[in-house]
């Protein structure tokens, strides 16, 4: 029994996008998995997306309406050119006034208002259609609105959503679906409507999976993108992002925020002795005991050769402090030569320090480490003159 569940399990897993680890794959299902940056990217791109769909709306909207006046009479053509009027001053404002924050809260709203209006449009019109005769080449025309929510729900394949998103937009078309059936209970041809209810399953469905791949692409591209090939850890240039939005979102809720600038000790004589490989292996594991100690909200970075910075949201400078004295005790790892690892260690605190930007805390931190360094090594500092209050790392 249990072989086969293991067989079906891997043959699911092989239906899965290669480009993911197989720890990654949560992360395609819901959005709280996703760390800062690709959440960051993702709401980006997803408001980019709307707002491209917001401009073709609004340029095919209005011009649908010429064939309204065209082929239907006058009381029906002047409801649904009002109805598509409004439509199209509700996208040109999506357009004109949505600009991307990063925020994915946002994205979702521009989404949710993105598909509200064209749903809402084709509630509206589906019920003013349903109370008119339509003959001929009208009732061709007419059965040309009801088209509507599957070009939405098509839709749904350009944005890189989770499957829940998917899952909660497709059921909000789905939804609109039943309520213009409703609307039109007495008139509702059955077989109809519910093929119609049944393409649009498939469609979701299809949908679905063509937002999902995007979405796994994308992780594994930010992923490639933001990681330090050698040590797993966060990139100097992502990090600089990460410590950006740690720093809006400290100032916005008046929180600590605490930096560590961690230099590893006497680290070139290891690849002048021992070679460069030896050098890479103290530096992954380095990288490893220091995350273990981290917590998760925190974020470790490589800055750049031996040098690693520590990111520490709504910490103050006391709690960093023995949060740092902690991973040290723990340990950085050894030395090829069967020594422990050592490291001077700067650190900067943006409501103790009274800095004023996150380059500023930065630089802060790093001039610590200087400090710690010259002043015998192996060693914490956190102020910043001849007097400066250090504790040994050792």
């Amino acid at each position: 029994m249990l072989s086969l569940i293991d067989l079906l399990l891997s043959r699911l897993a092989s239906l899965l996008p290669s480009e993911l680890k197989s720890n990654e794959f949560i992360k395609l299902a819901v959005p709280h998995r996703h760390s800062m940056l690709l959440s960051q990217r993702r709401a980006t791109l997803i408001v980019n997306r709307v707002r491209m769909f917001a401009f073709l709306f609004a340029v095919l909207t209005p011009i649908w309406g010429i064939i309204d006046v065209m082929v239907f009479s006058y009381p029906l053509w002047l409801g649904l050119a009002t109805f598509r009027l409004l439509a199209c001053a509700a996208f040109v404002c999506l357009l004109l006034f949505y600009r991307p924050s990063g925020n994915l809260f946002d994205a979702y709203r521009a989404l949710a208002l993105l598909f509200a209006v064209p749903t809402l449009f084709y509630i509206a019109s589906h019920t003013l259609l349903g109370e008119y005769q339509l003959t001929q080449l009208s009732a061709v025309v007419a059965a040309g609105y009801a088209f509507l929510p599957f070009v939405l729900m098509a839709g749904l394949a350009i944005f890189p959503l989770t499957l829940l998103e998917n899952l909660v937009m497709a059921s909000v078309l789905l939804l609109a679906h039943a309520i213009a059936g409703y609307l039109s209970w007495a008139t509702l041809n059955w077989p109809s409507y519910a093929g119609g209810f049944w393409l649009l399953l498939l469609i979701a469905g299809v949908a679905a999976l063509a937002s999902l791949s995007q979405l796994a692409f994308m992780i594994a591209l930010v992923r490639q993108a933001i990681r330090d090939p050698l040590t797993g850890v966060f990139s100097r240039g992502s990090g600089q992002e990460i410590l950006t939005l740690q720093w809006d979102t400290a100032r916005r809720h008046d929180t600590g925020l605490a930096v560590a600038f961690i230099d590893l000790d006497h680290f070139k004589p290891i690849n002048d002795t021992y070679g460069h490989e030896a050098g890479d292996l103290v530096l992954r594991s380095c990288a490893q005991h220091m995350l273990s100690s981290l917590r998760s909200t925190d974020t470790l970075l490589r800055w750049g050769g031996e040098e690693f910075v520590v990111i520490m949201p709504d910490t103050d400078r006391e709690q960093a402090r023995l949060a740092l004295e902690r991973i040290v005790r723990r340990g950085l790892g050894v030395r090829p030569d069967g020594k422990a690892v050592t490291a001077s260690i700067g650190l900067a605190e943006r409501c103790t320090d009274f800095v004023e930007s996150a380059a500023e805390l930065l630089e802060l931190a790093d001039r610590r480490m200087y400090l710690a360094k010259t002043s015998g090594r192996n060693r914490l500092c956190f102020e910043s003159d001849d007097a400066a209050v250090e504790t040994s790392a050792a």
